[in-house]
C-alpha cells in the first residue's frame, strides 16, 4: 500500500482513516474501542480536532471494509484517506469533504427560524406591539419547532439515536435528548392545556440555533488549525512539464508521474517531485522544507526534494519517487500522524470523556426527580424564579417561569444535558498538539506525537553524538601515513576543508603532494592505503567512510572487490579480498588464501593481532591531536597505515549549547572517538570537560543514558543513521538530518537540515505547547465542574439563578470554541516568534 494511499512510508498495515460523526470525548473512546476490537487491529489512535484515526492493521486489503462496516454500523462513517488521489490532499479539499457548504447552509436555516421564534416571544410579551398578530399564535411556534427539529436538527437526532442505541452516547445523544424532551414536553403542554404541562417551543429552537452556530465557529477555529498542514501540501505543485523524446514540455498532473520521467523545472517553479538534476545548474530556495534560509547551489548530479523552490535557471530532472511517495508528502504524512499519537496527559482527559455522558444522564435523571419531587415544594417560590415581565401564557420566553414542579424540574434536566461539554475535554489536549506540530513542521522540526512533544518539554539532560551532529558530517581526509613511507615526509591530503571555508577572495596555500605514482603503473604506498580503505568503505554510511571513498575518487583510484564485509560496532569494519586484487593494489597476497582486510581504530587492530611498529601510536596521537579522527588500515595481521579524517563543527554548534544551557539544561557529549578530537571540539563548541566521554562502544552509550536518566527525562541527538539505539533508547530522540532522513523510525523528533539551532526552538514550542494543553485541561474541567451544578439549580434557592436551555446551549459552545482559540494563541504567538529567530 502506498504511502499516499493512508499508509506510512515503507509500512504496509498503517492506516491513517477520516472519520465523520465524532463531536466529542465520548465518540472518540468508541469509536477507538469499536477499533481495537477489530480482528487483526494490533493499535488504534483517534484524533478528535482532525476527525481522523491511525491505525495499525493486519492484512489490511482483506479486513479493511469488515472495519469499515463496524464503524458504520457504529454511526461514524470512515474511509482510507487519499484512497483516490496520487497527490496528498490539502486541508482545503478535506473540509470540501466533509460538507462545509451543507453545515453553512443548517446554520442559516437554525439562525432564521431562531429569528422568528425570537420575534414570536416579544410579540407574545406586548414588547413589539404585535400582539394580535400571528407571530404570538401558539400554532407558529409549533410548526418552528418541528421544522427546526426536521430540519436541521435531524442529524443531531439521529446520530445521538444511533449513537445511544450502539451503547456510545455522546454529544449529540446529550444534545438530542435535551431538544427532544424540550420539545415533546411543550407539545403534550399545548394540547393538554388542563395537564399542567409547560409550553416553550422557543427553547427548542434556540437550543438548536446555538449549538449549531457553536459547532460551526468551532470549525472554523479547527480549520484554522490545520492551515501548517495544508501549507505544507500547497508546496507541491499538481502539475508538472514532462519531456518527452526530446519535444516540447507537456504539463501533466503530478499523479501521473513515474520514477524515470524527465521533467523541466522552470526559474520561480516548485520542484513537484523527488528528482535527480540530470542537466543545469541554479539555486534553490530549500526554506519551507528545512528552514535553512540560505539558498543551496545544485548541478548535475544533485539530489531535489519536492517543494523547494527553483531560483535562478532552468533545471532538468528525473523523477525518482512518485508525488505520493515525495518528501513533502511523508513530511504531511508523519505530520498528521503525530496529531494522532496522544500525550501521556490526554489520558485522564479521555477517561473521564468517555463515562462523562453516562455521568451527565444520571445527574440530569437525578435533577428532575429532585426538583419534581421534593425541592420545589420545599422551596416554593424557586417556581416563580427569571420571571420577566409580561410573559405569555404559553411561555416562549428564557428562563421564564417554571409555573409548576414539573415545568421546574423538566427545564433544569434539560439545562443540565444541554450545558455540559465533553468536547471541550476531548478538544483540550489534540487542539494544542496540532497547533504546536504545524507550527514546529514550517519551522522544518518534525515531532512524531503529542507524546513526544510531552517529553520535550519536561527534558532535564541532552546528549549529544559528535559526528555529524556537532560537526557537519562531511569529514574530509586531512592526511595519509603509510607504516613504511616511500619518502621520510608523510603525505597530506589536498585541503579541501580550509578551501570550502575560505571567504570569498581569500587564496588557501596548498602544500606539495608527493608524487602519487611511484614507479609507473605501481600504486604509491599512499594511494595503496586509501585504495584498500575505501574499497571495504564502499557500503558503509558512516560520515567518515565517505570522506575516505572521496579521498580515493579525487586521486582516481579504482575501488578493489571484496566479499564477506563485516561491522564491528565501534570498532570497525572487516572483509575478504582475493589475491588479484591485493596484486592489483602493488602487495604481496598469502599464496592460496584470501587476505583479510581491516579498517578501523588502532586499539581495535591492535586487540585482534595487528602488529603495530614504530612510532604509529605517536604518530596517531599527533595527529588526533590536531583534531583529527584516525582511521588504522591493515591486511592480515600487518599495519599498513594510517588516515586522518577531520571534520568541522557546525557554525550554530556554539549558540546552540548557549541557548540550551539558559533553559537550563545538562548537556553531555557521547562519542567514540579519541579524547584529543572530542577535548578540541568541545573547547570550540562550548562544552565543559566533565561534560565529555569518548572511546564508547554503542552499549556504553546506552549505559550513560540510563545512568543520566537519574537527573530526568534524557534526549539523545544524533544524526539519526548510525545514532538508532542510543537513539531510542532515550527518552527523546533527536535526528538531525535533511528531508530525505525523516523516515527514521528512532528519532522521536527530526530537526531537518544543516542546522542545530532548530533543537532550541523545538523545545520552546514544546513548553508553550504544553502549557496550552494545561490551560485548556483546567479550563475544561472547571468548566464542567462550574457550570453543572449550576444548571442543576444550585444557586436557585438562596440567589434566584437558574439557566434557561439556551443560555445552557450557548455557554457549551463557547467552552467548545474557547479551547480551540485558546489553542490557536499558540500558533499567533509561538511559531511567529520561532519564524522570527530561524
Amino acid at each position: 500500500m502506498q504511502p499516499d494511499a493512508g499508509s506510512v512510508p515503507g509500512v504496509g498495515d498503517t492506516l491513517l482513516l477520516d472519520v465523520e460523526g465524532m463531536k466529542c470525548g465520548g465518540c472518540v473512546r468508541a469509536v477507538e474501542q469499536r477499533l481495537t476490537q477489530q480482528d487483526g487491529v494490533r493499535q488504534a489512535s483517534v484524533n478528535l480536532l482532525t476527525r481522523t484515526a491511525w491505525v495499525e492493521l493486519d492484512r489490511a486489503e482483506e479486513r479493511l471494509p469488515a472495519l469499515l462496516r463496524s464503524l458504520e454500523e457504529l454511526g461514524f462513517p470512515a474511509r482510507p484517506r487519499g484512497e483516490d488521489d496520487d497527490h496528498p490532499p490539502s486541508r482545503r479539499e478535506h473540509l470540501q469533504e466533509r460538507h462545509w457548504w451543507e453545515r453553512w447552509r443548517q446554520l442559516v436555516v437554525a439562525l432564521a427560524l431562531m429569528l422568528v421564534s425570537g420575534l414570536g416571544h416579544l410579540a407574545d410579551a406586548g414588547a413589539l406591539g404585535l400582539a394580535s398578530t400571528s407571530l404570538a399564535q401558539p400554532w407558529l411556534h409549533v410548526l418552528l419547532a418541528s421544522a427546526a427539529l426536521a430540519g436541521p436538527g435531524r442529524r443531531i437526532l439521529v446520530g445521538g439515536w444511533r449513537s445511544a442505541l450502539a451503547g456510545a452516547p455522546g454529544m449529540d445523544t446529550l444534545v438530542g435528548l435535551g431538544v427532544a424532551s424540550s420539545y415533546l414536553a411543550s407539545l403534550v403542554g399545548w394540547l393538554w392545556p388542563a395537564g399542567g404541562w409547560p409550553c416553550f417551543f422557543n427553547e427548542a429552537v434556540m437550543l438548536l440555533g446555538f449549538v449549531l452556530a457553536g459547532r460551526f465557529l468551532e470549525e472554523r477555529a479547527r480549520y484554522r488549525t490545520g492551515r501548517a498542514i495544508e501549507a505544507l501540501a500547497l508546496l507541491q505543485p499538481e502539475q508538472a512539464l514532462l519531456l518527452v523524446d526530446g519535444g516540447l514540455p507537456r504539463p501533466v498532473r503530478v499523479g501521473g508521474l513515474r520514477p524515470g520521467d524527465r521533467i523541466r523545472i522552470l526559474p520561480g517553479d516548485r520542484v513537484p517531485v523527488d528528482g535527480l538534476v540530470r542537466e543545469g545548474s541554479s539555486a534553490v530556495d530549500t526554506s519551507s522544507l528545512t528552514g535553512e534560509s540560505l539558498p543551496q547551489a545544485v548541478e548535475a548530479g544533485s539530489e531535489l526534494a519536492a517543494g523547494c523552490l527553483n531560483l535562478a535557471a532552468p533545471l532538468e530532472l528525473e523523477v525518482l519517487r512518485r508525488g505520493g511517495e515525495s518528501a513533502i508528502a511523508r513530511i504531511v504524512f508523519l505530520v498528521e500522524q503525530a496529531q494522532l499519537r496522544k500525550a501521556p496527559i490526554q489520558g485522564l482527559a479521555d477517561r473521564v470523556a468517555g463515562r462523562f455522558t453516562l455521568v451527565v444522564l444520571l445527574m440530569a435523571a437525578s435533577t428532575f426527580l429532585f426538583w419534581w419531587l421534593w425541592g420545589a415544594h420545599h422551596w416554593p417560590a424557586v417556581l416563580m424564579a427569571g420571571t420577566p415581565p409580561g410573559h405569555g401564557a404559553h411561555g416562549h420566553g428564557a428562563p421564564g417561569p417554571a409555573g409548576t414542579p414539573l415545568g421546574l424540574a423538566l427545564q433544569l434536566a434539560i439545562a443540565v444535558l444541554v450545558v455540559a461539554c465533553p468536547c471541550a475535554l476531548g478538544l483540550a489536549t489534540p487542539a494544542a498538539i496540532s497547533v504546536g506540530s504545524g507550527a514546529a513542521a514550517r519551522a522544518g522540526l518534525l515531532f512524531r506525537g503529542g507524546d513526544a512533544i510531552e517529553t520535550a518539554a519536561q527534558l532535564r539532560v541532552v546528549l549529544f553524538d559528535k559526528t555529524g551532529t556537532l560537526t557537519l558530517g562531511r569529514p574530509l581526509v586531512t592526511a595519509v601515513e603509510p607504516a613504511q613511507p616511500e619518502s621520510t615526509q608523510p603525505e597530506s591530503a589536498e585541503p579541501q576543508s580550509a578551501a570550502l571555508n575560505a571567504a570569498p577572495g581569500e587564496g588557501v596555500a596548498r602544500p606539495s603532494v608527493q608524487d602519487q605514482g611511484g614507479v609507473k603503473g605501481i600504486p604509491s604506498a599512499a594511494d595503496r592505503l586509501v585504495q584498500l580503505a575505501g574499497s571495504l568503505e564502499r557500503d558503509s554510511r558512516h560520515p567518515l567512510a565517505h570522506a575516505v571513498l572521496q579521498e580515493a575518487q579525487r586521486r582516481d583510484l579504482p575501488l578493489l572487490p571484496v566479499r564477506d564485509p563485516r561491522a564491528l560496532a565501534g570498532e570497525g569494519l572487516e572483509a575478504r579480498i582475493e589475491e588479484s586484487a591485493v596484486r592489483m593494489a602493488g602487495l604481496s597476497p598469502v599464496a592460496g588464501a584470501p587476505s583479510l582486510l581491516r579498517v578501523g581504530r588502532l586499539a581495535w587492530l591492535e586487540s585482534v593481532g595487528v602488529v603495530v611498529e614504530g612510532d604509529s601510536r605517536a604518530r596517531q596521537e599527533s595527529l588526533e591531536g590536531g583534531g583529527a579522527s584516525v582511521l588504522a588500515v591493515a591486511l592480515d595481521g600487518a599495519l599498513l597505515g594510517l588516515i586522518a579524517v577531520e571534520d568541522s563543527p557546525r557554525p550554530d554548534a556554539a549558540t546552540t549549547m548557549a541557548a540550551l544551557r539558559e533553559r537550563p539544561l545538562a548537556l553531555g557529549l557521547l562519542s567514540g572517538d579519541r579524547e584529543a578530537p572530542v577535548r578540541r571540539l568541545a573547547a570550540r563548541v562550548g562544552l565543559h570537560s566533565d561534560e565529555l566521554a569518548w572511546d564508547l562502544r554503542p552499549e556504553q552509550k546506552l549505559e550513560r543514558i540510563l545512568a543520566a536518566r537519574s537527573r530526568g527525562p534524557v534526549a539523545m541527538v544524533g544524526d539519526g543513521i548510525n545514532d538508532a539505539p542510543a537513539l531510542a533508547a532515550a527518552d527523546l530522540g533527536i535526528a538531525v538530518g535533511t528531508g530525505t532522513q525523516i523516515a527514521q523510525e528512532a528519532a522521536d523528533l527530526v530537526v531537518m537540515g544543516d542546522r542545530l539551532d532548530g533543537l532550541p526552538q523545538a523545545l520552546e514550542i514544546a513548553r508553550r505547547t504544553m502549557a496550552k494543553v494545561r490551560q485548556n485541561l483546567v479550563w475544561a474541567f472547571g468548566y464542567n465542574l462550574i457550570v453543572l451544578p449550576i444548571a442543576a439549580g444550585a444557586l436557585l434557592p438562596g440567589f434566584g439563578i437558574r439557566l434557561s436551555p439556551p443560555l445552557a446551549a450557548l455557554l457549551m459552545a463557547l467552552s467548545s470554541i474557547t479551547v480551540v482559540v485558546n489553542a490557536l494563541l499558540l500558533q499567533d504567538g509561538s511559531a511567529s516568534r520561532v519564524e522570527r529567530r530561524g
